[in-house]
């Protein structure tokens, strides 16, 4: 017979796999830039600083300390309404 106890473990387990799944970095490309503080919330592919985990765990739009992949050579091009992309992350 299940017991309420087990179950809660399961569904706890289950939910941690899956968010340490989601929270990963993107597989390395090797093809692409990371380009800091282009990403919509959640969007990120890593380093979304304190308080965060990594992939898809950005807080804000735009964060100058979260990356994203784009192609080789376009990142400074990418313009965002707090300005444009920068291969190093953005203080501030």
């Amino acid at each position: 017979m299940i017991t309420t106890k087990y179950v809660v473990a399961a569904a706890a387990l289950a939910t941690f796999a899956a968010t340490a799944a989601m929270a990963a970095p993107a597989k390395p490309q090797p093809n692409a830039d990371k380009c800091y503080g282009i990403s919509l919330a959640g969007k990120n592919d890593c380093a979304a600083g304190p308080g965060t985990s990594c992939a898809g765990t950005s807080k804000r739009d735009y964060a100058g300390n979260s990356w994203k992949y784009v192609a080789k050579g376009t990142c400074a091009s990418i313009r965002t309404p707090k300005g444009h992309g920068s291969l190093k992350p953005i203080v501030g």
